[in-house]
């Protein structure tokens, strides 16, 4: 064993196994090097079932996992935290982790959690320093996280470039998630129209009511359940016309258009960070809440951003601008809204072609190419997991998820239905995306 392998082992004996009884775990509960399907993590918890299913004599089912590190290696920034986050994620995501919904990364001088829901891995908390006076507090911060686990994955579609697709994008995932089955239940989706011009309200057919998402944004006092509907799917069965309820959705409402007005934003207690409250109550209610905002990085999008776990990231491959304006999402705008939030979040997820027309393998090459500048000439972020996830040393992979550019897509808002609706293949498509980031099968 290596001095480094040596201090690592005193990390994990002296402080992680602590540290996961100070969360609730007791000894039976705790596994030392979990086999995860991917590698040993070093340590794994789950709360025992009955007497014949104690987690230390039987190892499945884990809840939650935990990688330590040697005090001399730096969890606070550079290549070594990456490293870890990476492994920490793909722990989470192995085949023998499907029930683990948590992960920490610490080397006794800071500590990380992590979540998981479904797919998607983002931070609960900050990275946090340790020390003796906040030691205490920050076990009190992770132990309420986990027990007290939100159901909701938050997800704002994004990119600082208009035509890619955003709004189509929410519409048609939102209504893949909530009716088909992806080899789990249907979740229960909402949508979140927070785009003053509405294309997302128009598109679906629906209208404020007396109480309008404005209203609630000026008037903390105002439960925001009176204000969330229920898109209905219009459809005749043996002659007659009936509906059936697909997902929830905030409409915009025309007051909205208003706040573009600094003195109208005068009257939002907290400014942008007001959204995120606003739907605080709304995350234990739904499995996924999507967020559509506008273009422009000003208010409403600075809003949806910030209100998000993670940002999805439509571009195109025939429109440098999209690309271009991706990196600046990735690069800018959420570490900018990170450092306000100081919780660790968002995390911006891997691009995806949107709108991409038969025939044009050249057009993606072309984008590959300009991709490939953007990573070269961007020095403080790595933008290759952004760009190509799937791309590692010894696999040069550079593929990236397609949604084709159907007619029937963009058509399809003209009788307020949902393009998933109206054509096979474009559901399966939209299943497809929900598998490549949201879905854990």
């Amino acid at each position: 064993m290596s001095p480094t392998e040596r201090v690592e082992r005193v990390v994990v004996q002296h402080f992680a196994f602590p540290l996961l009884q100070a969360l609730g775990f007791d000894e039976s509960e705790i596994r030392y090097e979990f086999e995860t399907g991917c590698g040993q993590v070093d340590l794994a918890a789950r709360k025992n079932g009955d007497p014949e299913d104690i987690f230390f004599s039987s190892p499945k089912n884990p809840y939650l996992l935990l990688e330590a590190k040697s005090r001399a290696v730096n969890l606070r920034e550079g290549s070594c935290y990456r490293d870890a986050v990476c492994q920490i994620e793909s722990y989470l995501l192995a085949k023998n982790c499907k029930s683990a919904k948590w992960g920490i990364i610490t080397n006794a001088n800071n500590i990380q959690l992590w979540r998981k829901h479904g797919k998607v891995v983002h931070p609960a908390t900050a990275n946090l320093d340790i020390s003796s006076d906040n030691i205490e507090s920050i076990v009190r911060n992770l132990r309420d996280k986990i027990e007290n686990y939100e159901r909701a994955l938050t997800v704002c579609v994004y990119n600082n470039k208009g035509g890619v697709g955003k709004t189509t994008t929410i519409i048609n995932l939102a209504a893949t998630l909530a009716t088909t089955t992806l080899a789990t239940k249907r979740k229960k989706v909402l949508v979140v129209d927070f785009d003053s011009q509405g294309d997302l309200t128009r598109s679906l057919g629906a209208t404020p009511g007396k109480i309008t998402l404005t209203q609630c944004l000026k008037d903390p006092k105002i439960d925001i359940h009176a204000i969330v509907q229920t898109y209905r799917l219009k459809y005749r069965l043996k002659g007659k016309q009936t509906t059936l309820p697909i997902f929830d959705i905030i409409p915009r409402d025309p007051e909205l258009e208003t706040l573009t007005d600094s003195q109208s934003l005068a009257y939002i207690q907290k400014g942008t960070r007001r959204l995120r409250d606003l739907i605080a109550p709304l995350r234990n209610e739904y499995d996924y809440i999507l967020i559509d905002c506008p273009t422009q990085w000003l208010y409403f999008s600075q809003s949806g951003v910030f209100a998000a776990d993670v940002i999805l990231i439509p571009t195109r491959p025939d429109d440098l601008s999209s690309l271009n304006n991706a990196a600046r999402v990735i690069t800018s705008f959420v570490p900018e809204t990170a450092k306000s939030r100081q919780d660790g979040g968002p995390r911006t997820l891997p691009i995806f072609f949107n709108g991409v027309s038969s025939g044009s393998e050249y057009t993606i090459q072309l984008a590959n190419e300009e991709i490939g500048k953007l990573i070269d000439q961007e020095k403080s972020v790595d933008l290759r997991p952004y760009f190509w996830p799937h791309f590692k040393k010894g696999n040069e992979n550079k593929s990236i998820f397609r949604i084709p550019d159907y007619a029937v897509i963009s058509s399809a808002s003209f009788d307020r239905t949902p393009a998933v609706f109206r054509d096979r293949r474009v559901l399966e498509y939209y299943q497809s995306l929900a598998r490549e980031y949201f879905i854990d099968e």
